[in-house]
């Protein structure tokens, strides 16, 4: 007997196996459905036909069975490799059987539980497996969001979708398919409310071996009734897979599905915009892609409208720019409809605006009340009122976009931060259209417009790689001629060529006139760039006029940065100088003309208006006209008879304070003292004491005046005023310059007056001001006067001035035996003792000295009682320098002020005994020990170590404990012994090894051992 494999089957062979499962199989019909070890099966479905649990176990049993028999199917039953791709699941007998027995118990249980949900799922299940073949189940990482939004939600069910291993094919199982299709009809006519039955129906619709008799047209009206079916709740849930399916099928299906969707959910827009203009889309929709994105930009820029993917309005607005300038002829209207649009909108506007304003109309009409809130007006399902009728929005509409105005309307208006971006792209929509003159236009109109660098540099660009292409590719085609091209329109190509090589290097030398203007216009009162807009005018006299005239007209005073007044100044060089070049004749008339117009603008600082004044001045004098000099002076200076006006008040005008100007009245007296005569700049001068605007500079000019001019008493008058005008520390100045002066010239001829002087200057000196002033008195008294007045007066110093003065005075003076030299970085009372041991020796300044350690801090006392104990060895009085040393050591801390302890040391060892030498070897420790108790001795201790410098390396260990000890005590290198006869109470260690170089009579001492 052959077999099947054997055989050659045809495709009218292989569909007379189907349909399988229609009519319902049944013993009757088929009667190998039930074998004999069945039987007992059947009699228990007929003894317990309302058993659930009996059914239910039946058909797993048969399911069972049916795997292990396809299992152990020999591969003889199987067909070939074609015929089995063809029949799917169904390529074996044993697989039809076993769908014809299954079918038989599901049915049968139907018929005794026909609204079971669990039946019906495992059956549909079932017949499914047998139909569209294995399906395949994918893992999934991580959950599922319950409720996502439509977007998220369509790009996971993408992922999710379900995908079959084999399945029937749609031509030859057409009839399966469609039993298939029956029994899913016959289950939602008992369970129409159940999803899961709704979601397993219409996802055979996504298998790619379904007949297309189902998977179209059949598919879309099962989908409605699943929306129709189902409660709203649920359809979010048939709507992703519609929405996908959609997609899938593309075509007039997309787009009418997502319409009906998004007036629903507009939130995946976007979404249907990236499928309308999808390369996959073989007819794409640029007109409604770009109606659908400019409804949203401006729902966004509304607040009416929130991305899912996070774009802004602006964003958006560029994604309907890009469609427009890609899909440009689809999209926009041409250059005549754009004209004719934006003249009927004009219009429109206009009517608008002329439109008389609707009457006050009264609460009632015969009784009848009428409506207070105004006409009707449509709203949504919310109550939200709903935005008029825009045609540009709805996607419906087949009329095209005005392109022009949507950038300027709601580009231009809205984001002028991004201006530069939005003429490129309407210049771009224009190119496309082949409108190269309007896009020209339009990239001359953007770069007249915008106001930043950014967008200028944006447009500019743009223009320039137009121009370089269009020129490229005339060029390209003159190389190339068509063979029917004539002479006459290869010469007007060429004159066309030409013609465009000319704009393009006319464009290329305009770009800094383009860059200033821009500057300008972003701020029209910036001095700077007017001036260099002027720069770049170079020679030609009549741009620069014409540039002048034109800043001078446009700027604000108020307004304008710095050096508005130089514009005005300048201008008038111009004229005086004879234009750029010099060639011409000056004009001092039109100079005059401009600076009389600039004295009377109001600039923002009196200043200004002055150096426009000194200026006009300046300019008569380089010409000669010194007369013409003085009278502008003179008018510039006039004075009011109200001088009692406040300089700084600028709620007046510059012109009303001027007079009160400095740099004014400096200049005018610096042409007087030039020009005039002495009697008319002491005039000067005068006028400007009497109006109180003078400084110490203008006190001492004059004084100089008059010294060089031989007024000698008049000068020292002015100083006079001088210090009554100015208090300290100004008057500190002319009272220096005033008494040097002073004693210049007469000297010693009058010591009362000037002594009177020096008197006056202190009387109201501070005390941080009046130490040059005490020196220089005390040098007079010992020039002129008497030494015992000399004396007082540092005496007086030593009282007046401040602590830190007391000490530190920088004046050269050096004692040295008894004569007084220079010396830097003296003291005060440095400066009075060498003043009293000149004049009566040495003994006479110790008073001075101990008035010096009871005014002086104690930094400054422990250097003055060194000075002060050099000074009594130098007499002999060894006692009292060592007191004085004993005293001074309570200031100074071992560790911070090493040099006295050394110099204390070296005075023991030179003059004292060991006694002496054991005493300072006590009071160090002592105050060593009291420094340390002390919150201050730890900044006392960083100030030594900041001021120390570099680091000493450390010494080696001395080899003799008494230069260990003197280590210890902070001593100084060198011989550190007591010169005293030999004590019998310390004993020497002879066996102890002595140095080289040690002395037999050195006497060891430690700085712990008791007295």
């Amino acid at each position: 007997m052959p077999t099947a494999a054997s055989t050659t089957l045809t495709v009218e062979s292989i569909q007379a196996y189907f349909p399988l499962t229609f009519p319902t199989p049944t013993p009757t019909s088929h009667l190998d459905l039930v074998s004999t070890r069945d039987l007992h099966r059947e009699e228990d479905l007929l003894r317990n036909p309302n058993s659930f649990r009996t059914w239910w176990t039946a058909i797993q049993n048969t399911k069972e069975a049916a795997a292990t028999l396809q299992k152990t199917e020999a591969l003889l039953d199987l067909p070939s490799a074609d015929v089995a791709a063809l029949l799917g699941p169904l390529a074996s007998p044993n697989a039809r059987k076993s769908l014809q027995r299954l079918t038989y118990l599901y049915e049968a249980a139907l018929v005794q539980f026909p609204a079971s949900f669990k039946l019906w799922k495992s059956y549909l299940q079932t017949r499914m497996s047998y139909v569209l073949g294995k399906l395949i189940l994918r893992k999934r990482a991580g959950g599922k969001k319950k409720f996502p939004e439509m977007g998220q939600a369509l790009e996971d069910e993408q992922d999710d979708l379900e995908k079959w291993e084999g399945g029937l094919d749609g031509v030859v199982g057409w009839e399966e398919w469609k039993s298939l299709v029956a029994t899913f009809e016959r289950a939602l006519m008992w369970l129409p409310r159940m999803p899961r039955l709704w979601l397993l129906y219409l996802s055979i619709f996504n298998h790619p071996f379904c007949p297309p008799q189902l998977s179209h047209t059949h598919a879309r009206r099962t989908y409605d009734r699943a929306l129709r079916t189902l409660p709203p709740s649920l359809h979010s849930r048939i709507w992703v897979r519609y929405l996908l399916w959609a997609e899938s099928r593309g075509g007039s299906t997309t787009v009418a599905i997502y319409r009906r969707y998004l007036q629903v959910d507009p939130s995946i827009t976007e979404r249907y915009t990236a499928l309308l203009l999808s390369p996959e889309n073989p007819t794409p929709r640029p007109l409604e892609a770009a109606k659908l994105l400019l409804s949203l930009a401006r729902k966004a820029a509304k607040n009416e409208y929130t991305s899912p993917e996070g774009k802004s309005p602006y964003q958006l607005l560029c994604e309907w720019l890009e469609v427009a300038e890609q899909y440009a002829e689809e999209v926009g209207f041409d250059v005549d409809e754009t004209i004719i649009s934006n003249a009927a909108i004009a219009k429109a506007e206009e009517e608008e605006l002329s439109a008389p304003q609707p009457s006050a109309e009264p609460a009632a009409v015969n009784g009848t009340l009428i409506r207070f809130a105004g006409p009707a007006v449509a709203v949504d399902s919310d109550g939200k009122i709903l935005s008029p009728y825009e045609e540009d929005e709805d996607p419906t509409s087949t009329r095209k976009l005005n392109i022009e105005r949507i950038i300027k309307k709601d580009g231009l208006e809205i984001y002028k931060d991004q201006a530069g971006r939005l003429w490129t792209g309407l210049a771009t929509y224009w190119i496309k259209r082949g409108e190269f003159d309007h896009a020209k236009s339009t990239f001359e109109e953007g770069i007249a417009s915008v106001l930043t660098i950014k967008d200028f540099t944006q447009i500019f660009d743009a223009y320039a790689e137009f121009s370089e292409s269009l020129i490229s590719a005339m060029m390209e085609s003159l190389a190339n001629p068509d063979e029917d091209e004539e002479e006459d329109e290869v010469k007007e190509t060429e004159a066309e060529l030409d013609e465009k090589m000319k704009e393009f290097e006319e464009l290329m030398d305009r770009r800094p006139f383009l860059v200033n203007d821009v500057l300008i216009r972003r701020n029209p009162n910036d001095v700077q760039e007017w001036e260099k807009r002027v720069a770049l005018w170079g020679e030609d006299d009549e741009k620069v006029v014409e540039t002048y005239t034109q800043s001078l007209s446009t700027v604000n005073p108020r307004r304008a940065t710095a050096n508005f007044h130089r514009l005005y100044v300048n201008f008038a060089k111009f004229y005086e100088e004879g234009g750029t070049t010099g060639e011409a004749e000056p004009d001092l008339d039109n100079a005059r003309k401009i600076l009389e117009k600039a004295t009377k603008v109001n600039f923002k600082n009196v200043d200004d208006l002055a150096e426009v004044w000194c200026e006009w001045a300046d300019m008569e004098v380089r010409h000669e006209n010194y007369d013409e000099a003085i009278r502008v002076m003179q008018r510039a200076s006039a004075t009011p008879k109200n001088v009692k006006i406040n300089y700084h008040d600028h709620s007046l005008s510059v012109q009303t304070r001027l007079f009160k100007s400095l740099k004014l009245w400096s200049f005018y007296v610096d042409l007087e003292e030039s020009l005039g005569t002495v009697e008319s700049a002491k005039a000067v001068y005068d006028k400007i004491l009497e109006l109180r605007i003078a400084n110490a500079q203008v006190i001492v000019n004059y004084a100089a005046f008059l010294e060089e001019n031989q007024y000698f008493e008049e000068s020292f008058k002015v100083y006079e005023r001088g210090v009554e005008l100015f208090t300290f520390p100004v008057s500190f100045e002319i009272w220096n310059i005033y008494l040097a002066k002073f004693i210049k010239r007469y000297g010693g001829e009058k010591v009362e007056r000037t002594r009177d002087l020096f008197e006056q200057a202190l009387e109201k000196c501070p005390p941080k001001s009046c130490k040059p002033i005490f020196l220089m008195y005390a040098t007079f008294e010992e020039e002129h006067g008497l030494a015992k007045r000399a004396m007082a007066v540092y005496d007086r110093a030593t009282q007046v001035v401040g602590d830190q003065d007391k000490f530190q005075v920088k004046i050269l003076l050096k004692f040295e035996t008894n004569a007084l030299l220079n010396m830097i970085n003296s003291q005060l009372f440095t400066i009075y003792i060498a003043k009293a041991a000149a004049n009566y020796g040495l003994p006479s300044t110790r008073p001075i000295y101990e008035r010096a350690l009871e005014i002086l801090p104690d930094r400054q006392t422990a250097e003055m009682c060194l000075r002060f104990a050099n000074m009594e060895r130098k007499l002999g009085e060894i006692d009292r320098a060592r007191a004085i040393y004993a005293h001074a050591s309570q200031f100074c801390d071992p560790r911070v002020n090493p040099n006295f302890w050394a110099e204390w040391n070296s005075f023991e060892i030179e003059t004292g005994s060991e006694d002496t030498f054991r005493e300072m070897l006590r009071i160090k420790r002592s105050v060593q020990a009291q420094f340390n108790t002390e919150a201050s001795y730890l900044a006392a201790q960083m100030a030594s170590k900041q001021g120390a410098g570099e680091v000493e390396e450390e010494e080696e260990e001395p080899a003799d404990p008494m230069a260990a000890a003197e280590k210890q005590a902070g001593g100084v290198k060198g011989p550190a012994f007591v010169a005293a006869k030999e004590n019998p109470n310390v004993p020497l260690r002879e066996e102890q090894a002595q140095p080289a170089a040690g002395n037999e009579d050195e006497i060891h001492i430690s700085d712990d051992e008791d007295l």
